[in-house]
């Protein structure tokens, strides 16, 4: 494992991301306090950086172009950090999986010395136990996606060992699972029910990830932990902890969905109601001067310059495919507008000192050829001073309270065909009348899956909803993911609200795609990796667990 990607230095890592993160938690740096001048006063400095600098390679191109773009929600036919995604030509060499690997690395390894640090200092164990909490749900989620993306992973739970030796063979992806799942229910039982500071994450945040673990790894032990992967069903028991997990956060928790889709996704709106993670980037730096702590996402999304003010604006070939833009209902015009823009839109919040902004891109007739991303994308420092150079001053969520609430649907749901549960319905419709959609009266996995892919579009959600799905229904997915014809350019008109129709002017266009097999379940390793730790390639070893599993969550 390439040390000097992945250990990076705590002092300095802990000034530098410190003194971007006072504006938004509140706290004073103490990157020099250690050891036994640790006090409880002096924690919320240690955990403070893991909600940024350390998930920022992870975030700035992979968050979107494997979340969306392995899952055919986006394309960008000229952008090397999206078309391999899309394309399915992932290979151990694309760019953004290198950085990501790293990135999670990173998180993890700085989870470990906050970890360390915490354990040394003076606090109270009640104390100890918090902040251990919180810097266990981020190295959790770290392992979730390193899980979920590569399977079999080096397990760690302490900074130094692969500092003097980086070879060493990856655990099983069985164990990396339940590593995560362990480390997210110690935050769940540990954790504060609420926190001082907006944006850090309480016990409900466990909570709701814990309902998106135990959702996925339902189908994986079904699956004998991959060796079956079209069982069909889903473990019960697990089913059982997600719909436990999920009414936690329905029934107890502060958290609650935000009344106006669109507002998600304003800065003004950060850390709202619905927020129960989300990276937390630094608003009025840019790329000179806050770089590793600002969102990036603007610069790659916004079609020109008339958005950022002559600032960066990369995104003219980031665009919306047919399979996508046909996926939304022909009501479905809320989401669709927050999402993408289509021919017509018009949207105040942007070029504020001209009127607003009117979506007229590639037009033919009455219509546009194309749809360009708007989720993400805010407009520049003279609409919002938050904003800078290759910063939309948007937090990125990781879960909100709308996920939850489709768990909860989809685990009563379980392993039936359909059902008309009360409560399954109640938490499905209410994300859908949000939508303004009519209610649905009973509801089947499809219904869920058609929910999850809009209300999350643009979110970096949507493959890891398809890899659930293929633990147990592999053949399934991989049927859809063929059916999305990606070889194929559709060409389309769409004009606001929702009218679309096939171009019979224009004649499809086609490109190269990889070929659909189970392989694609599972990314490559970096090649670098491979290259400083051959051990990679080889079989997984067990992982020895030092603790007992927490089973009191539920009592």
């Amino acid at each position: 494992m390439k040390t000097k990607n992945i250990i990076f230095s705590f002092v300095v890592t802990l000034a530098l991301s410190l003194a971007a993160c006072n504006d938004f938690l509140d706290i004073k740096p103490n990157n020099l306090i250690t050891g036994s001048s640790l006090t409880a006063d002096n924690l919320p400095s240690l955990t403070a950086p893991l909600y940024n600098r350390v998930w920022f390679d992870f975030n700035d191109k992979f968050y979107f172009g494997l979340g969306d773009g392995m899952s055919y929600n986006l394309y960008a036919p000229y952008s090397d950090y999206v078309y391999p995604f899309a394309d399915l030509s992932v290979t151990g060499l694309t760019g953004p999986l290198v950085s990501a690997w790293a990135s999670l690395y990173v998180v993890i390894q700085q989870s470990n010395k906050v970890i360390k640090s915490i354990n040394e200092s003076s606090a109270s164990q009640e104390v100890k136990n918090q902040y251990i909490a919180e810097a266990r749900f981020m190295r959790g989620t770290a392992y979730w996606y390193l899980a979920s993306l590569w399977g079999n992973v080096i397990i760690t739970e302490d900074p130094s060992p692969l500092t003097t030796n980086p070879i060493v063979n990856s655990n099983t992806q069985k164990d990396a699972f339940e590593f995560a799942i362990r480390d997210m229910e110690f935050a769940a039982k540990y954790l504060p029910e609420t926190v001082g500071q907006a944006g850090r994450v309480n016990r409900y945040s466990a909570f709701g990830m814990l309902s998106r673990f135990y959702l996925a790894y339902s189908g994986f032990v079904a699956s004998n932990y991959g060796e079956n992967p079209n069982v069909g069903t889903r473990d019960e028991n697990y089913l059982n902890l997600a719909k436990q997990a999920a009414k936690k956060v329905i029934e107890e928790s502060s958290f609650a969905l935000m009344d106006n889709y669109p507002d998600l996704f304003k800065i003004e709106y950060n850390n709202n109601s619905e927020s129960m993670f989300a990276f937390q980037w630094v608003p009025g730096l840019n790329s000179s001067t806050g770089y590793g702590v600002i969102n990036t996402h603007q610069a790659y999304f916004a079609y020109s310059s008339e958005i950022t003010g002559d600032d960066a604006a990369w995104g003219d070939w980031t665009r919306c495919p047919y399979d996508m833009i046909k996926e939304y209902e022909k009501n479905d015009t809320i989401r669709r507008k927050a999402t993408w823009m289509g021919y017509g839109d018009h949207y105040p919040e942007i070029n504020k000192a001209n009127g607003g902004i009117t979506y007229n891109r590639n037009v033919s007739g009455n219509s546009s050829t194309t749809l360009n991303v708007k989720k993400g994308v805010t407009g520049s420092s003279k609409d919002n001073p938050a904003i800078g150079r290759m910063n939309s001053a948007l937090n990125n969520y990781m879960l909100r309270l709308a996920e939850v609430y489709l768990n909860y649907a989809e685990a009563i749901l379980g392993n039936a065909t359909s059902t008309s549960d009360d409560t399954a319905l109640k938490y499905f419709n209410d994300v859908r009348k949000r939508a303004g959609l009519p209610a649905k009266t009973s509801i089947t996995w499809e219904d869920i899956r058609h929910e999850r892919r809009v209300e999350f579009c643009m979110e970096g959600r949507y493959w890891y909803d398809l890899l659930s799905r293929a633990y147990y229904q592999q053949q399934e997915v991989i049927n859809y993911i063929k059916n999305q014809n990606r070889g194929t350019i559709t060409p389309y008109l769409f004009s606001a609200p929702n009218n679309l129709s096939i171009d019979p002017e224009t004649d499809p266009g086609n490109r190269a795609v990889g070929e659909v097999t189970p392989a694609i379940f599972l990314l490559p390793y970096p090649e670098s990796e491979l290259i400083q730790n051959p051990k990679l390639a080889d079989p997984p070893v067990p992982y020895t667990f030092t603790e007992d599993r927490i089973t009191d969550l539920f009592d």
